[in-house]
């Protein structure tokens, strides 16, 4: 079985949720062989996804039969739903259990507050290695999707538990959701070890998420930086979490401040503090910054975990060798997925990446080999022919003021998003003096929130 969880002691608890499910490993090897009586192989199923034991046990599950899950928000938006089912035709969903009347569907199987229907439609060709898909990192409105093989999720699992050293008396807090690909990894991770982990519906703003993992032992933590904006808020430093001994940071680049001060806490307080970095495209995580390195490279990625290799490339596809030299930072490893799929036809292609993976972020290396991600590919504006990083820009508005921004714009000005009207003219003034341009290169545009993906990553296109 996936993780070899049916290697694991019966009686182990594989989950606990913050509605009071739990979830033995055995319970996982019941439900494999359950489902596997009433659904064939190679159907293709749309989970419809709750941090929650029923949704979890289902995917675990399908996936081990063989079947094809696409992984959604059991919130997704009804239109961008119909989009997926209408370009891809699932033959089965997975989902809860108030979803099932109004579907409409053919109840097959329930567990656990989760339900498998049938919808009627035969399952699309697929290729014999495609394992699973997900959406694209801030994907919406959009049929493109990931297609991933078998061994990418396992291998990533296997070697993020050897990185973080996960052993079997972890107890992980997952609240980054399950069909975000560093949720799901997170999960993989403490599977493969034999862990448990802790499913949290609750927000970090709520009294129950704090009671939940006070009660449950939560011993370690992973964010993406609006995580830990939330944390800094709530001055997490001060709280008593005696049980909580890692923490570690995915999903997007953290500030230079935000990050100096967590990593300065771990060492007080004799924890550990994980930088990652990582893409849909590769199964979550291909770098990791050892957290003894932590307060000594300020915003590092690290380097690559292990099975893997980063390389930097100059825009004719040469290998960079030098220090301090920006490239584009390409990722080699058996993480790396197959591609994209924009039709259900592109289900039955091959592998595309074939264990290659240009990453499209910028990032240099400095001389004691650790690597550091200075922005994306084409998340730059050429204004008045000269070449600014919008997001270089978002981070010192964010460094100076303290607050959430957004840039976005085109090559004739840059729109820089904020909450707070007050400081409307003291940011244009620090971004054009910062970039040596005319105050009229920029327009500042107040919003009651910076618009965000349940992953926490900006939604710029809800901003255009």
């Amino acid at each position: 079985m996936l993780f070899d969880i049916d290697k694991k002691p019966a009686s182990s608890m594989a989950a606990i949720d913050d509605a009071g499910g739990q979830l033995t490993y055995g319970d996982l090897v019941d439900l494999r062989g359950e489902l596997s009586a009433v659904l064939p192989e190679r159907e293709l199923v749309f989970c419809l996804c709750e941090n929650k034991i029923g949704a979890l046990a289902g995917f675990l599950s399908l996936y081990d039969c063989k079947d094809v899950c696409l992984l959604l928000s059991a919130h997704i938006d009804k239109a961008l739903l119909k989009v997926l089912d209408d370009t891809y035709g699932p033959s089965y969903y997975w989902m809860p259990q108030s979803m099932v009347d109004e579907s409409g569907y053919e109840k097959v199987y329930d567990y656990k507050g989760f339900v498998l229907c049938k919808t009627g439609k035969k399952a699309p060709a697929m290729h014999p290695e495609l394992s699973m898909l997900m959406t694209t990192s801030g994907t919406t409105g959009s049929p493109k999707l990931v297609r991933h093989k078998y061994g990418n999720i396992e291998s990533n699992a296997k070697n993020v538990a050897k990185v973080f050293g996960w052993t079997s008396e972890e107890r992980g807090i997952i609240d980054l959701p399950m069909q975000y690909t560093m949720g799901l990894n997170v999960i993989n991770s403490h599977l493969y070890a034999g862990a448990t982990v802790l499913l949290i519906e609750a927000n970090l703003m709520s009294p129950k998420y704090w009671s939940f993992i006070k009660e449950q032992k939560g011993s370690n933590f992973t964010g993406v930086p609006f995580s830990y904006e939330i944390l800094n808020r709530l001055r997490f430093q001060r709280m008593d979490l005696p049980n909580l001994t890692t923490l570690a940071e995915g999903g997007g680049k953290l500030s230079d401040t935000l990050f100096t001060a967590f990593a300065n806490y771990a060492v007080e307080k004799g924890k550990r503090f994980f930088a990652t970095f990582g893409t849909t495209e590769t199964s979550a995580r291909l770098a990791f910054l050892p957290p003894e390195q932590a307060a000594t490279h300020i915003g590092s990625i690290g380097h690559a975990i292990p099975e893997g290799k980063l390389i930097l490339v100059d825009e004719n596809g040469h290998e960079i060798t030098e220090a301090d030299v920006e490239g584009e930072l390409r990722y080699e490893g058996p993480n790396v997925t197959m591609g994209y799929g924009t039709c259900v036809e592109d289900l039955t292609k091959g592998d595309e990446f074939c264990g290659v993976y240009e990453t499209g972020d910028l990032a240099k290396r400095d001389a004691d080999g650790f690597f550091y991600i200075v922005g994306r590919k084409k998340r730059f504006l050429k204004l008045f022919g000269l070449r600014v990083s919008l997001d270089q820009s978002e981070r010192i508005i964010s460094e100076h003021f303290g607050i959430e921004c957004a840039c976005t714009g085109d090559d004739t000005k840059m729109k820089i998003y904020i909450t707070k009207p007050e400081q409307k003219e003291e940011v244009k003034s620090l971004i054009s003096n910062k970039t040596g341009l005319i105050s009229n290169s920029f327009e500042v545009i107040i919003v009651d929130a910076i618009p965000r993906f349940e992953s926490g990553k900006i939604n710029y296109r809800e901003l255009k």
